[in-house]
């Protein structure tokens, strides 16, 4: 008799005299990396086709309820929620249970479970999509520590991201974040980034990494919040009048060129997955001036490239340029 690793299509009958069955393949990478907008194929595979079977895909959320994706069977499938429309099964044969998702968001990055029901029996596989993108740290005009957690989570969606998990963060201080304010991020706890280990920021004697404060009270306690973009559906410019605009005519210049005042997490997508590189201060969405810069020299703003702020100036009496973006 076969071992159990080597059933071939259609050998249930075999698993079933082992005393159990198993109906998934080792079909394929556990983690699966994509880009907002684009799509993504998450692998799941049958070890065979029993018959009156069901799969259904769940996105885990932590929460005791089920954020379903989709259910389907041999004949038909049903995408659910915010995934209807965008999610179907690739079926590239009759044993392929693999997950299509179209129109990559934010809010899909995370673990997905791929379940194969057959009657009483159930078999489950667990992958996590990651998403290209940035972390940046954001704080209001009015300073550091302004938001709870859930002030926190408007405020990175006001600026076309999320609130950033962990191991996005990780990954971002990976390619040198260092930010002595703390945090939110999408678990509910507070933490920031150290790559140079110095006093103000947790002590001189620890090594880098990232600092935490573990889970606080999510309506009681303030902090920053650490936002998490990917790539945009449009593209970022920068508009220069020939005399400097304060933040209203800034609006309205955008505006009279079929497009929008850029938001934050649009300027870092279009400085990380564009290479925008201007050394020129502009008004951004939420009163803001900042710029972008790849090619760091010491008139623009310091030695390291990244997106440079002059914080939240006074919006009728200064002027500068304006970043403006325009879906494509």
């Amino acid at each position: 008799m076969q071992a159990p690793d080597s059933l071939s299509p259609g050998c249930s009958r075999c698993a079933a005299v082992l005393g159990y069955i198993r109906y998934l393949e080792n079909s394929g990478p556990s983690v699966v990396t994509s880009r907002r907008g684009a799509n993504a194929t998450l692998p799941c595979r049958m070890r065979f086709v029993p018959s009156g079977y069901r799969v259904k895909w769940v996105k885990m959320n932590g929460s005791p309820l089920e954020n379903i994706v989709l259910v389907g069977n041999s004949l038909q499938q049903k995408g659910y929620g915010a995934f209807a429309r965008r999610a179907y099964l690739r079926r590239l044969d009759k044993y392929d249970v693999s997950l299509l998702l179209l129109d990559v968001r934010l809010e899909d990055a995370g673990k997905f479970k791929c379940e194969l029901i057959n009657g009483v029996d159930d078999e489950a596989a667990e992958l996590e999509l990651q998403l290209d993108g940035v972390v940046f740290p954001y704080q209001p005009r009015q300073g550091r520590y302004q938001f709870n957690y859930y002030q926190a989570v408007r405020a990175c969606e006001g600026q076309d991201a999320r609130l950033a998990t962990f191991q996005q963060l990780f990954q971002e201080w990976q390619r040198g974040l260092d930010w002595c304010n703390a945090g939110w991020l999408e678990d509910g706890t507070v933490q920031y980034p150290v790559t140079v280990p110095r006093d103000p920021c947790g002590g001189r004697h620890l090594p880098a990494g990232i600092r935490s404060y573990g889970l606080r009270n999510k309506q009681r306690e303030r902090y920053d919040a650490f936002c998490f973009t990917s790539s945009i559906k449009g593209y970022v410019y920068f508009r220069k009048n020939a005399q400097m605009l304060d933040y209203r005519r800034a609006v309205s210049a955008c505006r009279s060129e079929g497009a929008t005042i850029a938001k934050v997490g649009q300027l870092y997508a279009a400085w990380t997955f564009s290479r925008l590189h201007r050394c020129e201060p502009g008004w951004l969405a939420d009163g803001s001036v900042r710029f972008p810069i790849v090619s760091p020299r010491s008139q623009c703003g310091g030695p390291e490239p990244g997106v440079r702020s002059h914080g939240f100036p006074n919006q009728a009496q200064r002027q500068y340029g304006v970043y403006c973006y325009k879906a494509r």
